[in-house]
């Protein structure tokens, strides 16, 4: 169920790689419906081949990051450790679920690189670039892609810039110590200044860069160079907390990360969103626990999910809604 309001709200899975992984075995599609304030009705039918639909009172969206404006939500689960600790991917993803969150136009921008890189690894392996070995598709391609990744790199630096207050601010009262933290993009294009907003600029050093690893790129048919391949750093005192970090320190940054981020929404929309919360009290001490609740229940609708009941205080279990499954 939790997935599943997930889904709604964020058109992707932090369990799923992808949409068709969420299908019933021998089934060709899977739907999920949902209600908001009793008013719009949201449907998302994904389908084993072609691209899934969405419904807004029975009308289909044209762009699918329009259901964002009815409904938008945090999601913390046990998994979301791997964000601080694991490979960057993790990273990635958690910044793209922010940046559409701020600005829902990013899905589709995210949807155009993905298939562009796609279509870019298709021409290497094709019969016409291994015959006729012509420069102009792929200029063509670097253009497309240069533009596109442009977008992306400042679209991620500036939620990056935003969320950064509310993540220092989390963290020092999880904590209640004076750790500096740091928070940095790590990109690949070569000589850019941090503070450098000037699209075209960034746009022609991206294109130099893909120039230059285009021998190497016709060898493996893979582009390693662009937004799939950048990472994010975060650090405690200039110290790397994937590194380095105890587990109880990454625990404490990731959620301080998790409440910034229910935070920066909140403000920018000027709605509390949907609060998602799976089995994560079993990941925090009983103090990290009760900051957690007190913190968000009195604004957000939360949805949590726990196999044991003795981890919340009697007040909050009072004011909520119980399902046993």
């Amino acid at each position: 169920m939790l997935e599943s309001v997930e889904f709604l709200s964020q058109l992707r899975s932090s369990r799923a790689l992808s949409d068709k992984d969420l299908i019933e075995n021998d089934s060709e599609m899977a739907a999920i419906a949902g209600q908001i304030d009793f008013t719009d009705d949201l449907k998302v039918n994904l389908f084993r081949k072609g691209a899934k639909k969405i419904y807004v009172n029975d009308s289909l969206l044209k762009k699918q990051s329009e259901i964002k404006n009815y409904i938008r939500s945090v999601c913390f689960c046990s998994n979301d450790i791997n964000i601080v600790k694991s490979e960057p991917s993790y990273r990635r993803i958690w910044i793209d679920k922010v940046v559409s969150q701020l600005e829902p136009v990013y899905v589709e921008l995210i949807h155009r690189f993905h298939r562009l890189l796609k279509q870019r690894s298709h021409f290497w392996r094709s019969e016409s670039f291994q015959k006729n070995q012509s420069s102009e598709v792929i200029d063509s391609f670097d253009i497309q892609m240069s533009l596109i990744s442009t977008r992306i790199f400042r679209r991620r630096r500036r939620a990056l810039a935003k969320i950064r207050p509310y993540v220092e601010y989390w963290h020092n009262h999880l904590s209640k110590s004076t750790e500096q933290i740091g928070i940095n993009y790590l990109s690949g294009i070569e000589n850019i200044n941090q503070e450098e907003e000037e699209e075209r600029v960034i746009s022609n050093k991206i294109v130099e860069q893909l120039q230059k690893q285009r021998s190497i790129e016709a060898l493996t048919g893979k582009c390693g160079f662009g937004p799939h391949r950048d990472d994010i750093e975060f650090l405690i005192n200039d110290i790397s907390i994937r590194k380095y970090g105890s587990s109880g320190q990454q625990r404490t940054f990731i959620l301080a990360l998790k409440m910034a981020e229910l935070d920066l929404l909140r403000k920018m929309i000027n709605l509390p969103p949907l609060l998602i919360l799976d089995d994560v009290l079993a990941e925090l001490d009983i103090n990290r626990q009760n900051l957690l609740l007190n913190s968000v229940g009195k604004d957000s609708q939360c949805f949590i999910s726990a196999t044991h009941l003795d981890k919340f205080n009697q007040s909050f279990i009072s004011s909520s809604q119980m399902i046993h499954l």
